[in-house]
Formats: C-alpha cells, structure tokens, sequence
C-alpha cells in the first residue's frame, strides 16, 4: 500500500507501526499510522476465564496468549488489508506487567522483526495508556487535535494510580502515584465486599446508576502536601459499612454504597489533578487507563471549561495495542529502537532514564 501523508504528524516522518499487547490478561494487535490514525485493532479478552478466580490468574492468562497471538496479529493485518512488508517497525509491551504473559508478546515481536528485517520497540504500558489519547480512526472526515504540552497526565487503572507532567513526547515529571491500592484495584476489591462480579469497575457503575452518591460520606484522602493517592482507607471505610449492615442483618443498599464509593474517587480524582494542572501551568489535561471508562470519571472531567480534556475512545482505554503502536511510533520517529535481546521489564516505572528532556 502507498503511504500518503494525510494523517501526517508534524514534524515527523510517516510511518506504520505493528503493535503487540500482551502485558495482563488481554491479547492484542493493532496498526496504526503515524501514531494517530487506527488501521485495525484486535483484541481478545480473557474475561471469561478468569472470573472465577476473581481476578487475573497468571499462568492461565500466559498459556491463552500462546494460543492465540498467532491468530490476532494476523487479523489485525487483515483488518488493516496489509502484510508485514507494508510496515515499518513493530511496538510491544515490555513492562509492567504479568512477566509470564509479557513474554509470549515480546518474543512473538522479536521473531517478526527477526523474520522481516524490522525495527523492534519495546514500549512501557503505561506510556501506551498516554499515547491512545493521540489515535483516531482512520475513516474520519478531520482529524482530532493532538493534545498540547505540557500536559498533566492522569493514568488510572487496575495496577495504577498516577499523575505525570508531559512536557513534550516521550518526556515525563512524575508527581505522584499511588501509595496503596490504585484506583482499578479499590473498584474491584469494593465490588467484591458488595458481592458484585468482577471486573469491579463496570459492575460497581452499573450498580451506582440507581444509586444516592450521597448516602454515605465516605472519607476522601486529600494527601495534602503531595500528589499521591490513598484509597485503602475508603475501601476499610466500605468494609466498616458492610460490616454494621450484616451485624445487623439488615439488607445491603449495594446501589447507594456504589455511587457514594464511586462518587469519593472521582472527587479525589479530579481535585488532585486540576489543582496539579493550575500548578504546573498545563496546557491541557489527559485521563487514560481502565478507569478513564467510568462514566462518573468521563463527566467529571469532559463538563468543566477549566481545561481542555483528552480522554481516549472507550475501546481505547482498557488493554488494547493501538495504544502500543502510536507510544511506539513517536519512540521508532525519534530514533529509540530496541535490540533483539530485550528483555520483559514487569515493574517498569514510567521514568525518564535521564532525567528531563530524557526518555
């Protein structure tokens, strides 16, 4: 197929870019062009097998990656209407993550690269989640604006919890995370206490729906000083909760317990972040990961004229490998390219290595 430049990105040159997910307990392939335009997206979920569990369980998550990786990255290059000889580089998700699954995706990447004389480009998870916040599909009429640096970066999900300064592609300040449960892991672990299915996320939105977000004050650990996160305390605040209602045997209002658990994080949320924005001086202001899904999240953010707010397209924001491509896209423009001895890196922190101006 014939690059064209109408999905250019300035300054950089065109290219297209095969990305792997394999980092949990989804299996991924996508193509995309230029780090923007979305050619295909493949995703297989894992759901399924491990809601039995409770959660991901990982030697099954790997085992279920072999089998199916084949299939998915040869779907997306059907999707895409394309073979290996159209693309330039090949992204994959190096860290963090399950090592045993991660494994599966960068050797699978290696051999491609290998077998076609192709750039390999291991990219951080997370620096994946900030980057689905630059793709659009393919088919539409304009392109979206790119967001703006510097930008404050919120990255929320299962395993995270976190606010970065980005002053410029592939070029962080982290200012906080987490220093317990990340907000993902506090949706999922409430979920269990009110006997809701897992994953928690979706399922406690969905109970909240009908729910009072005031029925119950649960605490909002401010953190003043710094910007880190704490929700252990909101999660014992539940289990208080749910405790006093079963002493008594009374009914558990799961509906208003949702929406005032979920109201409490997304009041957290949203005041660490704007109040980081206004600091730093940040042009714009980008949400992504798994709990940038949450409906109570996206309307927090998306209805205030403060900022202008990117958050990704809803398929976007859980695991997927469009996100791996366009991180791996503005690494391959700007010359960061891997050897084939790379090796997975499970707790990889989203860092620069160099300090400023690094990455």
């Amino acid at each position: 197929m014939d690059k064209d430049n109408r999905h250019a990105t300035t300054s950089f040159p065109p290219a297209r870019i095969l990305g792997i997910e394999t980092s949990c307990d989804e299996t991924a392939a996508a193509i995309v062009e230029n780090g923007r335009a979305l050619l295909s997206s493949v995703v297989t979920s894992q759901i399924d097998l491990h809601a039995k569990y409770g959660g991901v369980f990982p030697e099954v998550a790997s085992r279920q990656h072999i089998l199916t990786i084949y299939g998915v990255v040869e779907q997306a290059l059907q999707q895409a209407h394309m073979s290996l000889k159209d693309i330039d580089a090949i992204a994959v998700t190096r860290g963090p993550g399950l090592a045993g699954s991660l494994v599966v995706g960068v050797n699978y990447a290696k051999g491609l690269a290998l077998a076609e004389g192709l750039p390999l480009i291991g990219v951080n998870h997370l620096e994946g989640h900030i980057y689905s916040a630059w793709v659009y599909p393919v088919d539409v009429v304009e392109p979206p604006p790119a967001p703006r640096f510097p930008l404050l970066a919120l990255l929320i999900s299962g395993g995270h919890s976190e606010l970065n300064l980005m002053y410029d592609h592939l070029t962080y300040e982290h200012l906080g995370a987490t220093l317990d449960d990340a907000a993902g892991e506090a949706f999922d672990k409430v979920a269990r206490l009110l006997g809701l299915p897992y994953p928690g996320g979706p399922a406690i939105q969905k109970a909240a729906i009908n729910g009072n977000p005031h029925a119950f004050n649960f605490p909002r650990a401010r953190l003043e000083g710094s910007w880190n996160f704490s929700f252990s305390g909101l999660k014992t605040a539940v289990l208080r909760v749910v405790r006093q209602f079963e002493a008594k045997k009374q009914e558990l209002p799961v509906e208003d317990l949702a929406a005032s658990f979920q109201a409490a994080v997304v009041d957290v949320l949203v005041t660490k972040t704007f109040q980081a924005a206004r600091k730093y001086k940040a042009k714009e202001i980008l949400v992504a990961g798994g709990v940038s899904a949450n409906r109570a999240v996206r309307t927090a953010f998306l209805e205030q004229n403060e900022f202008p707010v990117h958050i990704p397209a809803l398929s976007l924001c859980t695991d997927n490998a469009a996100m791996i491509a366009a991180a791996g896209y503005f690494r391959y423009a700007l010359g960061k390219h891997d050897s084939l001895d790379m090796d997975v890196l499970p707790t990889w922190p989203l860092l620069p290595i160099e300090g400023r101006g690094s990455a």
